[in-house]
């Protein structure tokens, strides 16, 4: 990684450039600083075409608009956060932002000023490098460093909102008047000029509107939850073909291959890759990926591609590592499946958001009841959640911008809400018997079992948008031979 420069900041700069500490250049001479002023192309790129969501965009933020009259609105997308030192994690904009503007970028912020018949929307943006104060080179943050960025103009052609420089902003709120409501917890600097004028209780009236708006997708959404499915299920055929390699190595082989599948085919995954071979399949969201991958043993692989619009998949299976499941395994995991079945059969329009989970806790219940692992009558079991100690988590959740899409809506417009056409959530059943896990014979401890696919709820049903993947044990058999093959 390049050492920045540390310059003398140039008069004309209108705040100061961060210097490193112990760079290599004490400053700037005069006769290199004007230097750099000039010699440029012009790079403006003026044949632009508005982004493929423009049209879905601008009428999320005319939902918005009718929602909250007479009040000014503020959507930050975020800035930039230190890894270590003077580097920074990748950015990923609020989902809220880039739901409604579809752009990506930091330090962005939406305002929906209101005016007599609805409101007067602008995305404030940093413009590009300035070239005069020597910017684009001498900061971290500058073009010849991180890349390019839009000009204003551009911005405005590809998002279809007029922009204007964010540095202004912060002052122009403090001098606002009337009520307002801003996202909070991505921009200190924007709630800081705004902390007189909002309450908490406002603020999250926005934030609740904003996340219950993703609960139902539009075409635009649909289409990028199948390319985010589609990609992942070529990440998935990927990591079968490497198995071996997997052994030879651990189960941040398959992590690894996966990735590469998400970043040349999308923009990353949309959450930590669970990679759980053996008894670290009992550990729901195990991230470390980095124990052995043997033989005989089951793979529980949880994985998402993020389309470069942010939509992700989450899509699990689990799979023999050998390539056939042992007599234990399969009866475990064809438990699983019929529990899944059921699940994604309750998945319909005007059917309760519970029914799929109360539809799979079901046949897990009676699947433990009939094992003699808890004692019946299914009925009482479930009343008192005994089966829990083996089911753990909940069936599914929405699934969208995030992984875990929707957060923020009312428990009675989720939870305790009514499917409804244009609805997105997964379906993911599991079995856990713990390696340490003295209540059950010896033979299930150390098996976990997850199935997961990504569910759409259509006018007259459901679409199972990740069937690309078999789920029936003897055809995950079969797929993975033919891989290997």
């Amino acid at each position: 990684m390049a050492d920045e420069l540390t310059p003398e900041t140039p008069e004309e700069s209108e705040e100061p450039i961060k210097q490193r500490k112990n760079g290599l250049y004490p400053g700037v001479s005069d006769e290199l600083a004007e230097n750099m002023k000039s010699g440029w192309a012009d790079t403006e790129l003026r044949d632009l075409e508005p982004i493929a969501q423009a049209a879905e965009t601008a009428a999320r933020r005319s939902a918005l608009s009718a929602r909250f009259p007479g009040e000014r609105l503020v959507i930050p997308a975020g800035n930039l956060k230190t890894r270590s030192n003077d580097t920074e994690y990748a950015f990923r904009a609020s989902v809220e932002y880039a739901y409604l503007t579809g752009n990506q970028t930091e330090d962005g912020v939406l305002v929906l000023e209101p005016t007599a018949d609805g409101h007067k929307e602008t995305i404030y943006l940093l413009p590009r490098s300035d070239r005069e104060n020597g910017e684009f080179w001498l900061s971290g943050q500058g073009e010849l460093w991180v890349g390019r960025r839009h000009s204003l103009t551009e911005a405005e052609k590809l998002h279809g909102i007029p922009a204007s420089d964010v540095r202004e902003l912060a002052d122009a709120l403090r001098e606002a008047t009337g009520p307002v409501r801003v996202v909070r917890g991505y921009d200190a600097g924007i709630e800081a000029a705004l902390t007189d004028k909002v309450t908490a209780e406002r603020d999250e009236e926005l934030r609740v509107f904003l996340s219950e708006a993703r609960l139902v997708k539009d075409e635009f959404e649909i289409g990028e939850l199948q390319k985010a499915v589609d990609s992942t299920v070529r990440g998935f055929e990927d990591v079968v073909r490497v198995l071996d390699k997997a052994e030879a190595t651990s189960e941040r082989y398959i992590e690894g291959t996966f990735f590469l599948r998400a970043r040349v085919e999308g923009n990353d995954v949309g959450y930590g890759t669970i990679a759980a071979a053996g008894p670290h399949a009992c550990t729901l969201h195990w991230v470390r990926n980095d124990g052995p991958v043997r033989s005989g043993d089951l793979l529980l692989l949880d994985a998402g591609v993020e389309t470069h619009t942010y939509y992700t998949a989450d899509v699990t299976r689990t799979l023999p590592i050998s390539g056939r499941f042992s007599e234990i395994q399969k009866k475990i995991y064809d438990a699983v499946y019929d529990a899944q079945e059921a699940g994604i059969a309750a998945v319909k329009p005007g059917g309760k958001y519970r029914d799929f989970h109360d539809a799979a806790q079901r046949v897990l219940t009676e699947r433990l009841v009939e094992w003699g692992l808890v004692e019946g009558p299914v009925e009482r079991v479930l009343e008192l959640g005994l089966q829990r100690r083996w089911t753990l988590h909940g069936t599914g959740h929405m699934l969208g911008l995030d992984v875990h899409d929707c957060a923020a809506a009312r428990v009675e417009s989720y939870v305790d809400g009514t499917l409804e056409p244009g609805m997105c959530l997964t379906v993911e059943p599991g079995l856990y018997f713990q390696a340490d896990d003295l209540t059950v014979p010896e033979e299930y401890r150390g098996i976990g079992v997850r199935i997961e696919d990504d569910i759409l709820v259509t006018e007259d049903g459901h679409r199972n948008l990740s069937d690309g993947l078999p789920r029936r044990s003897d055809e995950v058999e079969s797929w993975m031979a033919s891989l290997k093959g």
